[in-house]
């Protein structure tokens, strides 16, 4: 790869990395919602793996979230654009529990 293609590429990297972060911060807060991250048609959203989201929510850590991910049984390594229409359904019910 070409020294300008990869800095553009580092580039596009480093936004998308942004936008996941500042995705899993509205989560904290509370401005976006689960069932509108997993309704949501922003590729940024998509590529956020389910198990980071879950650890962005107020009150959940890594254990809890992947004991909820077992639950539902979603892999460890889904991202929100792989979740089939039952698996953000099940998830969804889940965390309304």
């Amino acid at each position: 790869m070409a020294t300008p293609q990869r800095a553009a590429a580092l580039a596009k990297a480093a936004e998308a990395r942004a936008a996941r972060a500042e995705i899993k911060v509205k989560l904290k807060q509370g401005t976006l919602t689960v069932a509108d991250a997993l309704a949501s048609s922003d590729p940024n959203v998509g590529k956020l793996k389910v198990v980071s989201m879950l650890e962005s929510l107020p009150g959940l850590g890594k254990v809890k979230a992947r004991k909820i991910m077992e639950e539902v049984g979603i892999a460890d390594n889904r991202k929100i654009q792989g979740l089939g229409a039952q698996q953000k359904k099940a998830l969804l019910e889940h965390l309304a529990k």
